[in-house]
């Protein structure tokens, strides 16, 4: 089942947080974060890490959401586990690098809750809808 729903929740998760950076937050990140960004992504480690985020997403929320057969489940554990994720990378961040914006780890935050809670949900409904 582990495979099915990694499958299915990928491109979820693509589109919604590639509209996010490309679209409705790149100038955010843009005037934020400018000084430190790269001109052009490093995509491989890009991929890596959407692989992997995807993967404990599957793994420790939407596949025991599909098992239990509770929505409500996907959508908050989807939340804290975009919270958790997200604050690693952020709150270190916020520690670590001379200058990070506060806004930024903010904004991340919330954007990590959003993404992970409704891409849990999105592919809870969908593997339902299939049969799963």
């Amino acid at each position: 089942m582990f495979v099915k729903l990694y499958f299915l929740t990928l491109p979820v998760f693509f589109a919604i947080d590639l509209l996010w950076l490309g679209v409705v937050a790149k100038q955010f990140y843009g005037k934020y974060l400018g000084f430190l960004m790269s001109p052009s992504p490093n995509w491989a480690a890009a991929v890596l890490f959407y692989l992997l985020f995807i993967a404990g997403l599957v793994f420790f929320v939407i596949q025991p959401a599909v098992e239990r057969g509770q929505w409500g489940y996907a959508l908050g554990a989807g939340i804290f586990f975009g919270l958790i994720t997200y604050a690693t990378y952020d709150l270190t961040n916020l520690a670590t690098i001379k200058q990070w914006p506060f806004i930024v780890t903010v904004v991340d935050l919330m954007w990590g809750m959003v993404l992970s809670g409704s891409v849990s949900v999105i592919a809870f409904f969908a593997a339902r809808r299939i049969g799963m």
